[in-house]
């Protein structure tokens, strides 16, 4: 696989992923991909169910809410003191 290519960010903040690391991951035009901060870099996997805060895709444990799914850890810190089974 292709490495060590750099790619500018333009005035949009948009990030052009090359065409040989779209074919050899598979990604087509329309794939939705989730962004993910992790340490002091950016990490991108193609979009499942999954925390929009921490990453998880651990399907037992999200909570879904007009489409963004978050798990039960991070629903308890952005949403101190309410219980989990009043979220439900």
């Amino acid at each position: 696989m292709v490495k060590g290519i750099i790619r500018h960010v333009d005035d949009l903040g948009r990030v052009v992923i090359p065409k040989e690391i779209r074919r050899a991951l598979r990604i087509k035009e329309g794939d939705a991909l989730n962004i993910l901060v992790e340490g002091n870099g950016i990490r991108m996997r193609r979009a499942e169910k999954s925390c929009i805060s921490c990453g998880t895709e651990s399907k037992e444990h999200l909570r879904e809410h007009d489409g963004m799914y978050m798990c039960g850890e991070c629903l308890k810190n952005f949403m101190p003191g309410e219980k989990d089974d009043e979220r439900r």
